[in-house]
């Protein structure tokens, strides 16, 4: 494991899961090969204090059907594209961050952005690197955010053609997390947060979501130890990480060590269990160990 953690959570995995980790474990089956991605908590402060935007994916969905996670997804390769305007921390500075090279964390962050816009309508960018867009609701967003989408269009492509630069300085690295090795569908992720800018607001845009929502992280975290909500561990960790910083500046400017977080995966008492950091406990009905 990558870091040590006071606390983490043992979970026994079930039925198939457990089945391919001994295959695993065992040598019979080799893991699958992480894919990068990108998320991000975007923040505001509400009546009660910090919220966190989250959505629940689609029931169908292949990867994490049914659990509440924050915008994000896998880094597609035109992310990386150098023509994207840039404003903040160069992509080298973003590499001494998360330990990549200059062009891999180029495109997590793109990807940050872009899945952020796709995701919940709002984009981290503006006409200079001291201003942000001020609302992104008009058809026209509309019609650019579904043209990203559907990959049609580039996040440089978009910029470019409405002469706005990338806002990298507004984005926090936070967290990187590593699916365990017996899954079968591994990520290699960066968590990021971002302020909810001025004048911009979220809306429902469907497609993988069922139900979007602002929440404060304590009653995310309240509803799914009551088996309300369906969290996966690097989101519980994160949720009880952002509750703990109590408000929107104390999570953008309070120290961070990014390093990567692998939970292990144990054969004991002939069953397999998977280890969690930042986890005390975990709830009866996890619905799922990724």
């Amino acid at each position: 494991m990558a870091e040590d953690a006071v606390n983490a959570a043992a979970i026994r995995m079930p039925g198939e899961l457990g089945d391919a980790a001994r295959a695993i474990l065992s040598g019979a089956q080799t893991p699958a090969r992480p894919r990068d991605a990108a998320t991000v908590m975007l923040l505001r402060s509400g009546q009660v204090g910090l919220e966190v935007y989250m959505l629940r994916r689609q029931a169908t969905m292949a990867f994490a059907p049914g659990a509440f996670v924050f915008p994000g997804g896998s880094v597609d390769a035109r992310d990386a594209d150098e023509q994207v305007a840039w404003a903040g921390p160069d992509a080298a500075e973003w590499g001494r961050v998360f330990d990549a090279p200059p062009a891999q964390a180029r495109a997590l962050v793109c990807a940050a952005v872009r899945e952020t816009f796709e995701e919940s309508g709002v984009l981290l960018a503006g006409e200079s690197g001291d201003s942000v867009v001020a609302d992104t609701t008009s058809d026209g967003w509309e019609a650019d955010r579904h043209a990203l989408l559907d990959r049609s269009i580039s996040l440089a492509e978009l910029l470019g053609a409405r002469n706005l630069v990338l806002r990298a300085d507004l984005l926090r690295p936070w967290s990187r997390w590593i699916t365990p090795v017996v899954e079968p569908r591994r990520f290699d992720t960066r968590f990021f947060a971002a302020a909810l800018p001025a004048g911009q607001r979220t809306r429902d845009v469907g497609g993988e979501a069922s139900e979007v929502t602002w929440v404060t992280p304590g009653k995310a975290i309240q509803d799914w130890e009551r088996g309300e909500i369906r969290l996966f561990p690097p989101t519980a960790v994160t949720l009880s990480e952002l509750a703990a910083c109590g408000d929107v500046h104390t999570v953008l400017t309070g120290p961070r060590q990014v390093a990567p977080i692998i939970p292990e995966v144990q054969l004991r008492e002939g069953a397999v269990w998977l280890t969690v950091p930042g986890l005390s406990a975990f709830p009866a009905r996890p619905g799922g160990t990724s």
